[in-house]
């Protein structure tokens, strides 16, 4: 009886310890099954580029560090001249058409556009600056000092007429540009300002091209 009753013994005992090795495979089993977060967001692909091409370098600080990496990007990607000629005369053709892709940051958007038409849709005594100078340094080349006194004097008034008429040129435009763009965040001295440069420039050299004959309404 005693070795019946043993035997029934080791049985429940390897009985019990099937059940846990059962368990315990389940278990091992459920956690190779089981996938753990991650415990951070997954990467966006702007962020693993970035993480693959390596940190950013810091903009240049001088002239001489911005060409410098110019020179080292053209190592690295050689561009014949013929393309460089291209892109160049690219470039020149869309901002003489006023192409916002080409234009630099002070001439985009559309209040400067509609401030460029202002100023081109009239004459300014401001145009004549630039013929002013020379006439002025070809006067003080002439050895006669009643020549040189007179453009001196002539000088003088021009210079006067152009300031006046530049700053009420300015305040002129910047109300208008206020009344077009209700909306928009008008400085009337930045709009004033440039105004005047437009205007103090040659007609056939202004940059984007003039749009707008002068006498034409502007709307």
């Amino acid at each position: 009886m005693r070795f019946l009753r043993r035997n029934s013994t080791e049985e429940a005992e390897q009985a019990d310890n099937a059940a846990v090795d059962v368990d315990e495979s389940g278990e091992s089993h459920a956690v190779r099954g089981y996938t753990p977060a991650k415990g951070r967001a997954t990467p966006k692909r702007r962020e693993a580029e970035a993480k693959r091409r390596g940190p950013v370098a810091p903009p240049p600080r001088t002239t001489r560090e911005a060409i410098k990496r110019s020179r080292e990007l053209r190592k690295k990607n050689p561009v014949s001249k013929e393309e460089r000629r291209a892109a160049a005369r690219e470039r020149r053709e869309g901002m003489k058409a006023g192409d916002e892709r080409y234009l630099l940051p002070r001439d985009r958007g559309p209040v400067k556009a509609y401030v460029r038409d202002l100023v081109d849709s009239r004459r300014h005594v401001l145009g004549l600056f630039m013929p002013l100078a020379i006439l002025v340094f070809i006067a003080l080349l002439v050895p006669h000092p009643a020549i040189q006194q007179y453009a001196t004097l002539l000088t003088t008034f021009m210079l006067l007429g152009m300031i006046v008429e530049g700053f009420l040129t300015g305040r002129r435009i910047a109300a208008q540009v206020r009344e077009k763009f209700p909306n928009e965040i008008v400085k009337g001295r930045s709009i004033g300002w440039y105004a005047f440069i437009r205007a103090s420039q040659l007609r056939k050299l202004r940059m984007p091209k003039p749009r707008v004959k002068p006498g034409e309404p502007v709307s």
